[in-house]
């Protein structure tokens, strides 16, 4: 038998997956973001043991999706030791004679969503993960959106809360949402893990502030049907509820929204795995 392979290559672990025709999932596995040579001997050892009709990847970034470009399939400008020029897609291809489809990891999250998760029974959706950095990945009119790259979504400029001098921990932009909003920013702001920070906090109007400036932004650029927040700071369930009320405050009734417009995961922490097995069954 034979079955369909999807990575989600990021800068923590790579999560590999296998699924059957139904994508139901056989095995998957977490392995440590390391070195290439050492992380991707890991990766063959698992995806050796299957035959594989074809794999999707959701990769770290920044990376080239250009078809055209002659770096196509690398891992461009990351900080991440040992992974900057990279080419993944095209070590992937050497191990492997099988389609590969290659996205980033918020996309291949996206397109999960839209079919299998919150997005459902919608053409459009944005998927937005809020974590260790902040990355967006939208789907239009049922396609992966790429340009001459793909979105940064976390890296574009928001104002600042008048009452908010914080020096943001982006290290290109001193006003950019992930600067402001990631993680590591409300733990720097509080002293404490995310997780651990309490739900009246004063930090989560801050960062429902910031993250609902973003999504205004989204929405009048985009206007998705569905706009999805996922990773490590949304697990705080309280926060959806204070952004819902912070866009609307912001839009000022310009933008009449749909039901349900923002709303968690779907697919939980499946999410990219999922959206990688669409694709890769997509292009056997």
């Amino acid at each position: 038998m034979s079955y369909y392979g999807s990575i989600e290559a990021g800068g923590t672990k790579f999560v590999c997956a296998v699924a059957d025709e139904e994508l139901l999932i056989i095995e998957r596995i977490s392995i440590p973001t390391t070195l290439p040579e050492e992380t991707l001997a890991q990766v063959f050892d698992f995806f050796d043991r299957y035959e594989l009709k074809g794999l999707g990847v959701g990769s770290f970034g920044p990376i080239d999706v250009n078809e055209q470009s002659e770096t196509y399939g690398y891992i461009t400008s990351t900080p991440k030791n040992g992974w900057r020029n990279i080419d993944l897609l095209g070590l992937l291809k050497a191990r492997y004679a099988l389609p590969i489809a290659w996205t980033t990891d918020v996309n291949a999250a996206a397109y999960g969503e839209m079919h299998l998760g919150a997005g459902r029974n919608t053409q459009n959706c944005l998927y937005l993960t809020v974590g260790t950095g902040v990355g967006g990945g939208a789907v239009v009119q049922g396609s992966i959106l790429h340009g001459f790259s793909h979105p940064e979504m976390g890296h574009i400029s928001v104002t600042r809360h008048p009452e908010d001098s914080f020096e943001s921990t982006c290290p290109y932009h001193d006003h950019c949402l992930e600067g402001l909003a990631a993680g590591p920013a409300v733990e720097k702001r509080t002293g404490v893990k995310g997780q651990l920070v309490a739900a009246d906090h004063a930090v989560w109007e801050l960062e429902a502030f910031y993250l609902a400036q973003a999504l205004m932004n989204y929405t009048l650029i985009l206007s998705p049907e569905k706009i999805i927040l996922g990773g490590g700071v949304m697990k705080q369930t309280h926060l959806l509820e204070k952004i819902r009320q912070s866009l609307e405050e912001q839009l000022g009734d310009y933008v009449s929204l749909p039901d349900d417009y923002i709303v968690g995961c779907g697919l939980g922490d499946n999410s990219g795995t999922i959206g990688c097995l669409l694709l890769a069954k997509e292009g056997a």
